[in-house]
């Protein structure tokens, strides 16, 4: 039988890795086809990347204590330490890094939509480099995912 630590350590897994799946890949995109604004989809979108970005924070944080605890040094030898750390980090990067430039696009443009301004092609790139971050950290806890299941 598993113990409550080991539960936690999957539903953890699961929790995030699902989320971003939902979200970014479910979610967002029939926003944008439902919504009659883009500017109110983006507006709820944005949330909702915020709000899994601070699960993917605390997953992490739970993942990577469970892992040192569990394994102590040796988790340092394990696929799911190290995919955990760069998910955390680019997490991270997007939350704290790019993710404040964005906002701060929107508030340079003023009463205008952002995509209507003159920093259209600021936020444009910006937009992109959160997208990649996105996407890369998505592809990463399909890895995650199937190293935490194999135990690795």
């Amino acid at each position: 039988m598993k113990s409550v630590a080991d539960a936690l350590q999957s539903i953890a897994v699961t929790l995030w890795v699902g989320g971003l799946w939902a979200v970014g890949y479910l979610v967002a995109p029939t926003l944008f086809r439902v919504l009659p604004e883009r500017a109110l989809a983006g507006m709820v979108a944005g949330r909702l990347f915020t709000l899994i970005a601070w699960v993917g924070i605390g997953c992490a944080a739970y993942l990577i204590v469970y892992r040192l605890a569990r394994h102590g040094v040796q988790a340092l030898r394990q696929l799911a330490f190290w995919v955990t750390l760069v998910m955390l980090a680019l997490v991270a990067a997007g939350e704290f890094g790019v993710q404040p430039i964005l906002a701060s696009l929107k508030d340079q443009a003023g009463a205008r939509e952002v995509m209507e301004s003159v920093l259209r092609d600021r936020f444009a790139a910006w937009h992109g480099v959160a997208s990649v971050l996105y996407l890369i950290v998505s592809a990463l806890g399909l890895v995650l995912a199937a190293a935490a299941g194999r135990g690795r």
